[in-house]
């Protein structure tokens, strides 16, 4: 996998922060179907990870209630895999467990799509060699195409699936917004990410020339309002960057009138909570 989209000097994500319903039932998921290791416990809270990287962390608020539909935040936080080998032997195990699974080959990659057990959105992709990504301008060409399944799980090379290797990272988070204008000009403007792509209601954006760190889309409606602070989805996610550049993008959003704390926490024009962390 070339890491240089996820590495120094661009921004690029750290992990996400989601809520669910019941912890218990999210870490069997997690642990069984999506094969992370559990970092670190607590009687509501889990941290997540692969190679003994965090990714993911898990928390049960109080008076938690169900994911609500139509609302802005997370439409789905994707797990990027080392190689297109690991991707086979993913697929191997979903389809052996019989797992509920969407899948889609974007040009640039090749994924899988799946929801945790509260309606959390997952992908799991490999990034195809960014030498053959097709550029016209500023804007990568990306698609959804029926993906070659016997081509990627003979990839695997009947290697059996052990869980997520060392290597895995989070590649994207892709997200419900109320507005795209808006929402382009905080992550833009703000967060310094460039527009590589666009698709029906939806734009997708990348520090570094990487195909997308962030997609945007209004498929809830535009308008969206953001759901409540106790329900199902997304806490926030964290962005890494370069110390310079979180010290550019705080006098930035300050600019755009955004507020920001001291934990280096910002919301979007959506509601949805980022933290901006340094590599």
């Amino acid at each position: 996998m070339e890491q240089k989209f996820h590495t120094y000097p661009n921004t690029f994500i750290g992990g996400v922060h989601l809520k669910v319903e019941n912890l218990e039932r999210s870490l069997e998921f997690y642990k069984k179907i999506i094969g992370f290791q559990v970092l670190e416990q607590s009687d509501r809270q889990a941290v997540l990870g692969a190679g003994g990287n965090q990714l993911v962390t898990l928390e049960q608020p109080d008076n938690v209630i169900p994911k609500q539909s139509r609302r802005s935040g997370l439409y789905h936080y994707a797990i990027l895999l080392p190689s297109r080998k690991e991707l086979g032997k993913v697929l191997r195990h979903l389809l052996e467990i019989q797992y509920p699974i969407g899948a889609g080959d974007h040009l640039v990659s090749e994924a899988l799509y799946l929801d945790d057990p509260d309606g959390n959105g997952i992908e799991i992709y490999s990034d195809r060699p960014s030498s053959g990504w097709s550029w016209n301008g500023s804007e990568v060409e990306m698609a959804t195409k029926q993906i070659d399944a016997e081509g990627i799980l003979a990839a695997a090379e009947g290697e059996k699936w052990q869980g997520m290797p060392s290597g895995t990272i989070i590649g994207h988070v892709h997200l419900h917004v109320a507005n795209l204008q808006e929402t382009k000009k905080f992550y833009g403007e703000g967060l310094g990410f460039d527009l590589v792509s666009r698709y029906p209601q939806a734009l997708f954006m990348s520090t570094g020339g990487y195909h997308h760190h962030l997609g945007l889309n209004t498929w809830n409606g535009v308008g969206a309002p953001a759901p409540d602070e106790n329900s199902v989805g997304l806490k926030y996610f964290t962005l890494l960057m370069p110390e310079e550049q979180r010290e550019t993008v705080v006098k930035k959003l300050h600019v755009l009138g955004v507020a920001i704390d001291d934990n280096y926490m910002v919301k979007d024009p959506s509601g949805t909570a980022v933290k901006l962390q340094t590599i």
